[in-house]
């Protein structure tokens, strides 16, 4: 069975979702011009993971949590990102629920 990395399907997933370029992106975080394009490529490609620093900068860029980009199914990645966007008494309800429902 081959393992398939989820980081660079849902880095262009996420990236394509703004309409910005890979080059577009690299700069926003941070990357030099003439290697930014390049960079998110390799990334892209999965042939190069990105440092911590620089997935929490793609991540705040991109306006996703740094736990969607390593999401492995759809559903998962949508729950991610609805969870992070609610507020801490939302986040405790849904926590509640979800442990809830895995005893019955």
């Amino acid at each position: 069975m081959q393992i398939i990395n989820p980081f660079p399907i849902r880095l262009k997933e996420a990236r394509d979702r703004l309409g910005i370029s890979q080059r577009e992106l690299g700069i926003r975080i941070g990357l030099e011009p003439d290697s930014a394009s390049s960079r998110m490529n390799h990334y892209e490609k999965g042939r190069h993971m990105p440092d911590f620093a620089t997935l929490k900068r793609i991540a705040e860029e991109l306006n996703v949590p740094v736990a969607y980009l390593f999401c492995e199914s759809d559903d998962m990645a949508e729950m991610v990102k609805a969870f992070d966007k609610l507020n801490p008494e939302d986040k405790l309800r849904a926590l509640e629920l979800i442990k809830n429902s895995n005893t019955n």
